[in-house]
């Protein structure tokens, strides 16, 4: 049966379980997520709030990094110990648990609540298996906005945000020339993978995108556009400085609040951290999609819910996953995380304007791209990012030993 003809019945039936009188005591959720820094904690209580006001009760386990925090979830779930409930991104991380049987779904909640009809195909079809729903989403993450200081561009004699790379590179040599850091880096080879995957589809376009990283197309490295894509790649390097190999992420968007940097490329959850300092997107900083084409690397956030053998553990992942997905939890989280709501019904006008534009793109399947992960497993991932950052790192590396090696690894990953 297809999820939209489930009828109302369904709504029924969870909110009697939800409605079925147990202690608070009973409804308590143990949730796992990497959400540490300021903007991102501000997001993660969001959800614990919601939670302990629909009665339940939140224990929070947080974790620093998605790498660590991934680490730490497979080894708890597949080691017999599960949380009630643990974040992932959205695409192939949780393929594994899911095959080895280790995830129930949360389809009575999503039937009930007609969540199919209004996710974006593209992240219904990640979380779906076998016609059910196997994880919750909260999100829609734009991977690839260029953060900008408005203060560090006036003093630089910097006009308006670059709209091709050339003018990036000219407004980054007048940010260097006045003594600040052209573009702020940090988070290691997680995030030049963003650097390399803004410049791909910018330079080259969704197509040669996809024809490269999903279907591993040797003759699209070949292509004119894809090695023109590389070659500017490389040219950032400069522009980047030497503290960028072991400064977090979230320090890297500091220098941009506190306008020593004047660009950052990084996704959405950056805002969090603009959000928490309590500057506003269109007045002390700033967000764009270009250089180049203007096109979305979309991304997400989901909770797993492990199978539990304590009924009424289960029950509070029925409620837990209630609360994620509900409208006005979604506003409220993601004003705080940054990204976009994954629910299209909800209304974004009390959002900022970078949220509003990102809605705005969304709405053109021609300017939206999945992000590498929905592409391949995490391993292959790994392999990838493991060339990108060997390139980024060997400034004598040309785009032509690139392109040959980043060929290698995709013909040999999942």
């Amino acid at each position: 049966m297809n999820f939209r003809q489930r009828s109302p019945v369904w709504a029924a039936l969870v909110l009697c379980a939800l409605a079925t009188p147990v202690s608070a005591d009973d409804l308590t959720a143990e949730v796992m997520h990497p959400w540490t820094s300021g903007g991102e904690s501000a997001a993660a209580k969001v959800f614990a709030d919601k939670f302990t006001a629909a009665g339940g009760v939140w224990v929070d386990r947080a974790i620093a990094g998605n790498d660590a925090l991934l680490a730490a979830a497979m080894n708890r779930i597949i080691g017999g110990d599960p949380p009630s409930a643990s974040h992932f991104n959205t695409g192939k991380p949780f393929e594994e648990l899911i095959e080895a049987g280790l995830l129930r779904d949360v389809d009575t909640v999503a039937r009930a609540e007609g969540w199919a009809a209004v996710i974006p195909k593209v992240f219904l079809d990640a979380v779906t298996r076998d016609d059910k729903i196997m994880a919750v989403p909260i999100n829609l993450q734009t991977e690839n906005w260029i953060w900008y200081s408005r203060e560090v561009f006036e003093k630089s004699g910097v006009g308006e945000p670059p709209q091709n790379w050339d003018d990036f590179f000219a407004a980054a040599d007048k940010i260097k020339a006045a003594g600040y850091i052209p573009m702020a880096l940090g988070g290691g080879s997680w995030a030049e993978r963003f650097v390399f995957q803004k410049v791909l589809v910018s330079v080259a376009g969704p197509e040669l995108y996809l024809r490269v990283l999903k279907d591993r197309d040797g003759e699209a490295l070949k292509d004119a556009k894809v090695q023109e894509a590389f070659a500017v790649l490389g040219k950032l390097r400069q522009y980047a400085d030497s503290g960028a190999a072991s400064r977090k992420w979230n320090d890297a968007t500091n220098l941009v609040i506190t306008n020593k940097a004047g660009f950052q490329i990084m996704g959405d959850w950056a805002k969090g951290e603009f959000a928490a300092a309590g500057l506003t997107p269109g007045k002390e900083y700033g967000c764009t999609l270009f250089p180049g084409q203007e096109v979305s690397i979309m991304s997400g956030d989901v909770f797993v819910m492990p199978k539990l053998k304590d009924a009424q553990r289960t029950q509070a992942q029925d409620l837990l996953a209630h609360v994620l997905f509900a409208p006005e939890t979604q506003i409220a989280f993601n004003i705080k995380k940054g990204s976009n709501p994954i629910r299209q019904d909800v209304d974004v006008s009390s959002m900022d304007v970078c949220a509003r534009h990102a809605a705005e793109v969304l709405k053109d399947p021609a300017r939206q791209v999945p992000n590498p992960q929905f592409l391949m497993t995490n391993d292959g991932l790994g392999a990838v990012r493991d060339v990108i950052t060997t390139y980024w790192n060997t400034p004598a590396m040309t785009p032509g030993e690139f392109s040959d090696a980043l060929g290698k690894v995709l013909a040999s990953v999942d």
